[in-house]
């Protein structure tokens, strides 16, 4: 679903707006059939048509960049006006950036849809903002050209204005926008080249960081709407269980309460404001319907998956050569299972919603990684056309995967329900209790070295849930049948770089009635731990240093060992580390991005507890945007994935998520956080992303440093200093 970058003169009529002087320009911009019967195909638009932009201009010269992506800490309301205000040719201090509402014109080519994920935001919207951009300016070039009667190749831009180098005559964007807009759109506008970008490539702070810290940037929790009420909901302590029956007379003698009304999710107490909301809640008296989940339990969860590697018949992800040929040719097998948790996203600001609900339209308010997506759920809910649904979209307490929008429902059926605007708030407990989750993910490994300790086999079963199965239908239309590989599953696994002359990778679907969904770096974030801590036994038994025995296998990956050897070269890898201090590696491709780390580590022997001293990462994502922001990702992934590495683990009992908070459901804290040195490959590659590829390697990098230390091999996470203790 690649959006139209080619604009004729009569689309770009309708998607142009002047008011107060101000140009709109974007790509692909749709114009309803009723702006056509009310304005006519030459008429100016109406107000309301004018975030279909990417771009607009004010008579001041300001830039403001329309910005259909979610921010949620990963900097794209820096790094996509700073691709814009370079092909433009304007001043940064001119820049300022909106958040773009559901439409066509935000989809993201690089994932068909607009959603903010898969770290794909420079990687599909950078060449669409840029022509984007370079038709905007040869437009303006072209109006200061025929008011002064020179031709268009004698004029040149800088800092938002046009300039005749021969007559010195010059003209400020803001004075040419009428003129502008009477001018035919360029087909095919010419681009810069990259060797004079001014900001794309450089250092440049991001936009929104004085509104976090002042205070001012709003938030979905910030939302406050004329007349609002405030609701939380009581739902199943079961995962999975309904409402039997339940009285409510306690909860309506709550100062505050105003309505207790029923849902599919539970029972809604909406009241004056939070406060009164929680303390109607907790006088509730329910009757739980637990349903077949009540005596599901992780361990009976752990056999079934056990059982399942063991007799079920996979789904083929990838094959190469003969693997029973490989196995009559090894020396010596190895076999091991690595095994990944259930983990929650446990996002800083928990799940909220705000709607407002009238007789012939709604508007909402929340932080949403895919507005358009939440947009068609809600018309459905409420049977109107998706334009009469209004989505502003919030900055983002945390997003990796979780905000995408289910929750606003509530929202939009209670204030249906009331007539009142109502925002839903999620407690921390709800949150870690009604998640969607990492799949867990029992991985059964085995391969095979010869006598010169070269790989001549190797199989992976991959034992989980399916993402797309559980989140597919409502992001995109469809989930793949039983008998149908889930990607999400494999992804990191089915593309291992390393030769190996047999593989076969293979995938076995279960369904534990865990709700289960994206979470930072998707497949990635438990096949690099599985496959690069086995890829570190085998380097083991073939008495091979790991850094080297990897290398040996990446001479058709130059991008791998680029990496690789970028970090090795930076921790000093083959220099003696601090005494006490031992090295782990590991690399890892998502995202089309390229990541090695080096862990430095100590273990206490008395304790086994681990200590993570440095981690050194290189990163080649392609051409960088904000060099800056890169390396804050990469510190961020990192932390996140120490995070999951150290304390991640959702368990059931009876059914129920044993987690609640972050007293039992932990976050690194700034006393553990390792120094961190980011490295970036100069590339002109094509874009990869940063918001996720960093945390993939981390935990396997940790590991395998442990194992440099003590001897023992980690293969379930998280790790847990018992099993490290030396025993006396």
């Amino acid at each position: 679903m690649t959006p139209k970058t080619e604009l004729d003169r009569r689309s770009f009529l309708k998607a142009t707006l002047l008011t107060g002087g101000a140009l709109l320009i974007g790509t692909n911009l749709p114009f309803t059939s009723r702006a056509e019967e009310r304005f006519g195909i030459e008429a100016e638009p109406a107000a309301e048509f004018h975030p279909n932009a990417f771009i607009k201009i004010a008579p001041d010269g300001k830039v403001t960049v329309v910005v259909g992506q979610a921010e949620m800490g990963q900097g794209v309301l820096t790094s996509l006006p700073m691709i814009v205000a370079d092909e433009l040719e304007v001043d940064w201090k001119d820049v300022t950036f909106e958040h773009g509402p559901p439409g066509a014109a935000f989809i993201n080519p690089a994932l068909g849809g607009q959603i903010t994920g898969g770290s794909a935001s420079i990687r599909g919207l950078f060449d669409p903002l840029r022509k984007a951009a370079a038709a905007t300016r040869e437009m303006l070039v072209t109006a200061a050209a025929q008011q002064w009667s020179v031709p268009v190749e004698q004029l040149r831009v800088r800092n938002g204005e046009v300039f005749h180098p021969t007559s010195r005559r010059t003209a400020k964007y803001g004075t040419l926008l009428a003129a502008a807009s009477k001018v035919t759109p360029p087909t095919a506008p010419k681009l810069k080249d990259a060797k004079d970008f001014k900001f794309i490539g450089k250092n440049v702070k991001r936009l929104d960081t004085p509104e976090k810290v002042n205070g001012s940037g709003i938030f979905g929790m910030d939302i406050k709407v004329p007349g609002m009420l405030t609701a939380t909901i009581m739902r199943s302590p079961v995962i999975g269980g309904k409402v039997k029956t339940f009285d409510d007379s306690a909860a309506k003698a709550v100062k505050g309460v105003r309505h207790v009304v029923q849902l599919e999710s539970g029972i809604a107490i909406v009241a004056d404001n939070y406060w009164s909301a929680k303390k109607g809640r907790d006088a509730l008296n329910v009757v739980w319907d637990e349903g077949k989940m009540a005596s599901v339990s992780s361990d009976k969860l752990y056999q079934a998956d056990v059982a399942a590697a063991a007799t079920a018949k996979g789904i083929e992800a990838k094959k190469i050569g003969d693997i029973a040929a490989g196995k009559a040719k090894a020396a010596k097998t190895i076999e091991s299972v690595y095994w990944a948790p259930f983990l929650a996203h446990a996002t800083m600001e928990p799940m909220n919603a705000t709607a407002d609900v009238k007789a012939d339209r709604c508007e909402v308010w929340s932080g949403i990684q895919a507005q358009m997506v939440v947009q068609q759920m809600v018309a459905k809910e409420l049977s109107m056309p998706p334009e009469k649904v209004t989505v502003n979209n919030t900055l983002l307490g945390g997003g990796f995967g979780r905000r995408l929008g289910e929750y606003v429902i509530d929202a939009v059926k209670l204030s249906k329900s009331v007539g009142k605007p109502v925002k839903v708030v999620w407690t921390r407990e709800d949150d870690m209790h009604g998640d969607f989750y990492r799949p867990s993910a029992y991985n059964k490994m085995s391969a095979g070295i010869d006598a010169a300790g070269k790989p001549v086999f190797w199989q992976h079963r991959i034992v989980s849930p399916s993402i797309m199965a559980t989140l597919g239908p409502g992001l995109f239309g469809f989930a793949p049948p039983p008998d149908r590989l889930d990607d999400t599953s494999t992804e990191g696994a089915s593309n291992l770089p390393y030769d190996m002359q047999n593989l076969y990778v293979d995938w076995v679907r279960t369904d534990p009635g865990v709700p289960v969904g994206f979470w930072r770096s998707v497949g990635s974030s438990h096949t690099a731990f599985s496959t690069e801590c086995f890829l570190d036994e085998l380097a083991f038994e073939a008495k091979k240093d790991p850094l080297a025995f990897r290398l040996s296998l990446l001479e058709k990956h130059p991008r791998h060992a680029g990496v690789l050897k970028l970090a090795a070269e930076k921790a000093g890898w083959y220099k003696p580390a601090p005494k006490g201090i031992f090295r782990g590696i590991a690399v890892h491709e998502s995202f089309a991005s390229y990541v090695a780390q080096v862990a430095e580590v100590s273990v206490d022997k008395k304790t086994g507890k681990v200590k993570v001293h440095r981690i050194v990462c290189a990163i080649d994502c392609g051409q960088v945007v904000n060099p800056d922001t890169v390396a804050a990702q990469m510190e961020s992934c990192i932390i996140f994935g120490l995070t999951a590495a150290f304390y991640g683990e959702i368990t059931v009992k009876n059914g129920r998520i044993e987690q609640r908070n972050f007293y039992d459901y932990k976050m690194l804290r700034m006393n553990e956080t390792p120094k961190i040195e980011t490295y970036i490959v100069p590339s002109t590659e094509k874009h990869g992303g940063v918001g996720e590829p960093g945390t993939p390697p981390t935990a396997p990098a940790v590991v395998n440093a442990i194992f440099a230390a003590t001897g023992k091999r980690v293969r379930s996470l998280p790790i847990k200093p018992a099993d490290l203790r030396e025993v006396a």
